[in-house]
C-alpha cells in the first residue's frame, strides 16, 4: 500500500469578508491563484497532477459550477488534469486530504492537489438559496418529526458550547488573546510569509493577511458586547473571510522522483459525528478515533493545529482532548488568522506539516469542528 505524504503547501493571504482587500476577487481566480501558486514553488510539472479536490462550504455562484475544475484550468493547468469539488462545510479541504490518500492507497493516482476556496464576501454564509427541511426541530416547528436543531445558528452553537462546558467569558478572551499574540509574533518572525502566494488587485499586490489584530487586548476584547445573547463576542470567534490555500499530497515514491521535499506523512485520518447544537465538540470524537488508529495517545502528539471556530468550543475540546495550549496553533489560529471556510482544511493540515517539519518533532494533530454536527482529525508523522 502507498503511503501519502505532505509535499508542498501554500495560501492566499486571509482577508476579511466584505470590507477586507479580496473581496473584489472572484473565488474561482482566488482558487487559481494558490494552485498556481504551490506548483510554482514547489517547481512541479501540473500535468503529474491526477486531480484537484478542492473544498469549499458554499459551492453557488462564483464559486459554483465545480470549482475545482474552473479553478484548474484559469491556474493554467492542462485540461487532462480533473477536477472535483467537495463539501463538508469547514471541514471540506481536510476531507479532500482524507480523499486524496486514500486514492493513493488504492493505486488510482500519485500526485493530488487538495484545495479550498470561501468567499465569504461574494457568496453569503448559508448560501443564496437557504430552505431548511421541516422534518426537524427548529424556530418555526418546535414539534417536528426529527427532533434535532439541524439548523441550529453556528453562534448559538458556541453559546451553547460554554454553557455546557462551563467556558467563561474570560475563558474565551484569554484564547481569543493567545491567538492574536501568537499570530503577531508568527507575522513579525517572518514565519508566514513562506506560505503566501500574492495576489494581485487594482490597487498593488495583497501578500500579508489582514484578519490579525495584533494591539488586541483584555481590557479591549471586556468592552465587546455579546453576539449571540450570551458570553460569546466576535472578539472571541473566527470572522468571516476571504481565501484560498492548497496542498499537494503525494505518494512517498513520487516525491523522491520528483525531488519533493516531504514535509510529513499521513498517519491516520478520521470522521466522526456528534449533536449539531453542539457541533463545535466535533474535534473530541474525531480526534479519538484517529489516534487510536494511529495507536496512539494525545500525550504522543507534539504539535496541534485545532481549527479556533469560536474560542468557547476551541477551549472546550482542549479541555476534553487534554490538549495544551503551548502546543496548539503555534503561528496563531483562525480567531486571529481569519477563517474561509472551505479553504481552512487545508490550511491547517499544510500548516501543521510545515510546523512538524520547521519544530522538528514527530507527530502533529489537525482537527476541525464542522457545522451540521460533526468532527474531522488528520494525524500526521515526521518524514
Amino acid at each position: 500500500m502507498s503511503r501519502a505524504v505532505i509535499a508542498g503547501y501554500a495560501r492566499t493571504p486571509f482577508h476579511f469578508a466584505r470590507k477586507g482587500k479580496l473581496a473584489a476577487v472572484r473565488p474561482d481566480d482566488l482558487a487559481a491563484i494558490a494552485l498556481r501558486g504551490l506548483v510554482t514553488r514547489l517547481g512541479l510539472e501540473p500535468a503529474l497532477v491526477e486531480d484537484v479536490l478542492m473544498g469549499c462550504a458554499y459551492p453557488e455562484g462564483e464559486q459554483g459550477t465545480n470549482v475545482a475544475r474552473i479553478a484548474t484550468l484559469l491556474a493554467g493547468f492542462p485540461d487532462t488534469v480533473a477536477g472535483a469539488t467537495i463539501n463538508r462545510f469547514c471541514g471540506s479541504s481536510m476531507t479532500a486530504v482524507h480523499y486524496a490518500a486514500g486514492q493513493i492507497a488504492i493505486g488510482a493516482g500519485e500526485a493530488f492537489i487538495c484545495a479550498g476556496v470561501e468567499s465569504m464576501t461574494r457568496v453569503p454564509q448559508g448560501g443564496f438559496s437557504f430552505s431548511p427541511n421541516p422534518r426537524f426541530r427548529g424556530p418555526n416547528t418546535p414539534v417536528a418529526e426529527f427532533p434535532i436543531e439541524m439548523y441550529v445558528s453556528m453562534g448559538q452553537t458556541a453559546e451553547n458550547v460554554a454553557a455546557c462546558y462551563g467556558i467563561s467569558r474570560i475563558d474565551q478572551e484569554t484564547f481569543a488573546l493567545a491567538s492574536q499574540q501568537k499570530a503577531a509574533a508568527a507575522v513579525a518572525g517572518g514565519r508566514l510569509s513562506a506560505e503566501l502566494v500574492p495576489v494581485g488587485i487594482p490597487d498593488g499586490i495583497v501578500d500579508a493577511d489582514g484578519c490579525p489584530r495584533p494591539l488586541t487586548t483584555l481590557a479591549g476584547l471586556a468592552q465587546l458586547k455579546p453576539a449571540f445573547g450570551g458570553t460569546v463576542t466576535a472578539g472571541a470567534a473566527s470572522p468571516l473571510t476571504d481565501g484560498a490555500a492548497a496542498v499537494l499530497i503525494c505518494s512517498e515514491a513520487f516525491a523522491d522522483r520528483h525531488h519533493l521535499d516531504i514535509l510529513a506523512r499521513i498517519r491516520t485520518a478520521a470522521v466522526a459525528g456528534c449533536a449539531p447544537e453542539i457541533m463545535g465538540m466535533g474535534p473530541v470524537p474525531a480526534t479519538r478515533k484517529a489516534l487510536a488508529r494511529a495507536g496512539l495517545t494525545m500525550a504522543d502528539i507534539d504539535v496541534v493545529e485545532l481549527n479556533e471556530a469560536f474560542a468557547s468550543q476551541a477551549v472546550a475540546c482542549m479541555r476534553e482532548l487534554g490538549i495544551s495550549l503551548e502546543r496548539t496553533n503555534i503561528d496563531g489560529g483562525a480567531i486571529a488568522l481569519g477563517h474561509p471556510l472551505g479553504a481552512t482544511g487545508a490550511r491547517i493540515t499544510g500548516k501543521a506539516a510545515q510546523i512538524l517539519r520547521r519544530e522538528g518533532k514527530r507527530y502533529a494533530l489537525a482537527t476541525q469542528c464542522i457545522g451540521g454536527g460533526q468532527g474531522i482529525a488528520t494525524v500526521l508523522e515526521a518524514a
